[in-house]
């Protein structure tokens, strides 16, 4: 059972993505999204887009809005990347976070987001995220949804806990199914979270500039 948070960590990277479809084991993500807090503040933040080898399903295109076609003409003023390199940078990110000591915290991150994009890199990159460089089961996640059921068990008092449903309870901004959108509002329901369980914060204080956090990400 998740614990709940009394302090924030001193750095959280929100991720979320859309995808193709439901099926962690067949579609794929067309469009990624992080946002980077450090002591409850956002520094920094990164979005792209995936042409992906797969059709849009039309349920998921009705919560997205996204077609191939629409992501197609975002070249040139947003970044577009293939399937392989849209892992690859994804992999990138997630890896160079964990080394900085990040929790990574999304809305069922783990068995969603994270758990495609572990089938995706071993069928797409022929590797399973359990290497020397990045192994997916050490990063350090925070569920809000998890989370959630660890602040009020009861399902009878809170029978639907998705991302918009904890954004209306904790009178948080709801992404509208964009996934940069979506991750800071995960991070900021996770914020809210704290405040209820205790109001507390992290004691950490490694850098305490956020911009000159912000600066060094912007070099990478």
């Amino acid at each position: 059972m998740a614990k709940r948070y009394q302090r924030v960590p001193e750095l959280i990277l929100g991720f979320d993505t859309e995808t193709t479809g439901l099926s962690v084991s067949s579609e794929r993500a067309i469009s990624y999204g992080f946002s980077a807090y450090r002591f409850g503040v956002p520094v920094w933040s990164e979005q792209f887009f995936v042409i992906p080898d797969r059709p849009i399903s039309p349920g998921a295109k009705r919560v997205h809005g996204l077609s191939i076609e629409d992501i197609e003409a975002k070249r040139g003023t947003e970044r577009v990347y293939s399937v392989e390199m849209g892992l690859t940078r994804t992999i990138q990110i997630l890896h160079h976070f964990h080394e900085q000591g990040a929790y990574v915290v999304g809305s069922n991150v783990v068995r969603f987001d994270l758990e495609m994009l572990r089938r995706s890199c071993i069928s797409v990159l022929g590797i399973e995220l359990n290497n020397a460089y990045f192994d997916i089961s050490l990063l350090r996640i925070i569920d809000v949804v998890d989370h959630d059921l660890a602040i009020e068990p009861s399902r009878e008092f809170r029978p639907r806990r998705g991302q918009q449903h904890l954004c209306r309870h904790y009178g948080v901004k709801p992404g509208g199914h964009d996934a940069l959108s979506d991750s800071r509002a995960a991070v900021e329901v996770f914020l809210e979270q704290v405040v209820f369980n205790n109001a507390g914060q992290a004691s950490f204080d490694l850098i305490s500039d956020p911009s000159v956090y912000a600066a060094s990400l912007e070099s990478r």
